[in-house]
């Protein structure tokens, strides 16, 4: 039996539809109701859960594979992983976003940069060598310039759409993001060959 953490929500609903493709059986996921744990005919166990969960369930061995985001894993500490497939949904990137007068601005002080991700955030102004406070917010990041708490944020970005309705607009992209699929390593040891199958499937239908 393969055990499978997936990411609740859009990575749920998107994998939903890539497994159906590769031939897997999704009827039992589909009549769950309320449930978080379901079995399936082709010897998977599924547990649906926050995406930062995911990791924690693969990291101390609870389950085999994760479905889970880019931007998770990039801001996660936990890293004894493999990473074995990029599934190609749940598509979006990093972004610096802010006002239009950012560009413009002669900043006399740090400047203040609102995220729920600062372990990216950190790295990529160190890669742009500026010294900035990173403010960590974990709801609607999009306020932060709108507030006045910061100058700009680091979040994720797919349309725009929210970007553009606060006055926000995209001053850099920093990575692409899309949905990872990754092993346990010390699962990888003992369930190779059933794990490399389903990866095939997979990338056979994406």
């Amino acid at each position: 039996m393969i055990k499978i953490a997936m990411t609740k929500g859009r990575i749920q609903n998107q994998s939903m539809t890539l497994l159906k493709k590769a031939g897997y059986d999704i009827l039992p996921i589909l009549s769950m109701g309320r449930a978080l744990q379901v079995k399936t005919a082709d010897d998977f166990e599924f547990i649906f859960g926050k995406a930062n969960d995911v990791v924690t369930f693969l990291e101390h061995g609870i389950v085999d594979v994760g479905f889970v985001g880019k931007d998770t894993l990039e801001d996660n500490d936990f890293k004894d992983y493999y990473e074995l497939a990029d599934l190609k949904i749940g598509n979006c990137c990093f972004a610096l976003a802010a006002p239009p007068a950012y560009r413009k601005k002669e900043f006399q002080a740090r400047k203040r940069i609102a995220s729920k991700y600062p372990k990216v955030t950190k790295k990529y102004f160190e890669t742009q060598k500026e010294d900035v406070e990173i403010i960590k917010l974990e709801g609607s990041v999009e306020l932060g310039p709108v507030v006045g708490l910061s100058d700009a944020i680091v979040d994720l970005v797919e349309t725009g759409n929210t970007l553009a309705a606060n006055g926000l607009e995209i001053i850099a992209r920093i990575s692409e993001v899309s949905t990872r699929l990754i092993v346990n390593k010390s699962s990888f040891k003992f369930k190779e060959k059933e794990i490399l199958e389903m990866v095939r499937r997979l990338n056979d239908v994406k």
